[in-house]
């Protein structure tokens, strides 16, 4: 089966099956994990923090960032778009009784920073205390431009606010970019990086910051149920990805740009934008269901309602080339129907 729906879909290779039955392992609840701790140690390494902790899930990861950052009635100020704030179950108003602050999202993803201004609140308590500028890299697939994410930093950090990444696709964007993974780590106060997408690890999500965040991230990871055992089975599925997938995420920009170019050509069909390994197109609305079950048959498959007008298709490394061939010759030969 050709999966497009989404980069979660990838299942680990032979070799990281190996690996992580060879890891050794320890209780991590007692920080007992030889595995989990040189993984720790190396993520911290490469994105230029003091410590980084390993957690099940980014949904977990975000959450107990913001919970790190904030105290109960606080605020954080994210993007209408932000998988923070629309795709992770309102976690921190639910669980951290944090209040998000929602702003539309400009067309590069990123916040204005008027809009930013504009939205942090006095220093009165009829407010909700703004804490937290809470940004995503990439969104959509879309890279964030290093100046305004300079510039978005620095006026955070002028209204004595914290910065969290949700870099559940910073890889993506070090490789899109040609920049280190320290450099765009580098203005955040926290981050939280995904091995479960691109990379292709089963499950596992890292939390980066300063060694007093992630002392009181081990805390409220315990309070949300993310203490892990014998996790290194996990940590060594993810260091075998650090070490041997990144590389190949511009495989899949390439073949993302080979589907996009193609579907571009059909009739009717409108390719709203390429980021990275995401394309989102626009099929005719009276096509868009009959398509996805037309390829369904022909084992590919795709969400043809992502969002109101467009569907995503993402490309991962489970996606080869000729896979890529395959998608655009049965797409051809739908519409060559109609």
């Amino acid at each position: 089966m050709i999966d497009l729906r989404s980069d979660t879909v990838t299942r680990p290779t032979p070799d990281m099956y190996t690996a992580m039955h060879a890891a050794p392992v320890g209780d991590d609840v007692w920080g007992d994990d030889p595995t989990v701790n040189a993984f720790q140690h190396r993520v911290a390494g490469e994105t230029g923090k003091d410590a980084a902790l390993l957690f099940p899930s980014g949904t977990q990861s975000n959450l107990v960032a913001l919970m790190s950052h904030c105290e109960r009635g606080d605020e954080y100020i994210v993007g209408q778009s932000a998988h923070t704030y629309r795709y992770e179950g309102g976690g921190a108003a639910v669980l951290g009784s944090i209040q998000p602050q929602p702003i539309e999202n400009a067309a590069d993803g990123s916040l204005p920073l008027d809009k930013i201004s504009a939205a942090i609140k006095a220093d009165d308590f009829h407010f909700a205390r703004t804490r937290v500028l809470a940004l995503e890299n990439t969104i959509g697939g879309k890279v964030l431009p290093a100046d305004y994410v300079a510039q978005a930093t620095d006026l955070a950090r002028e209204h004595g606010l914290a910065t969290h990444l949700d870099g559940a696709r910073l890889f993506n964007a070090a490789i899109a970019t040609n920049t280190p993974l320290k450099t765009l780590c580098l203005p955040f106060d926290s981050v939280s990086l995904c091995f479960s997408k691109g990379l292709g690890a089963p499950i596992g999500s890292v939390l980066v910051g300063s060694q007093a965040l992630i002392d009181r991230a081990r805390r409220w990871r315990k309070v949300v149920g993310g203490g892990m055992r014998q996790s290194g089975v996990i940590a060594a599925a993810c260091q075998y990805a650090l070490e041997h997938h990144v590389d190949s995420l511009a495989d899949d920009h390439r073949r993302a740009e080979q589907l996009a170019d193609a579907l571009g050509t059909l009739p009717g069909v409108e390719l709203a934008y390429i980021a990275t390994n995401m394309l989102f197109v626009r099929f005719p609305t009276a096509h868009a269901a009959p398509l996805a079950a037309w390829l369904k048959e022909h084992d590919i498959l795709l969400d043809p309602f992502y969002s109101e007008d467009k569907t995503r298709l993402v490309i991962h490394r489970d996606i080869s080339a000729r896979d890529i061939e395959k998608v655009i010759e049965k797409t051809t030969a739908y519409f060559s129907r109609q």
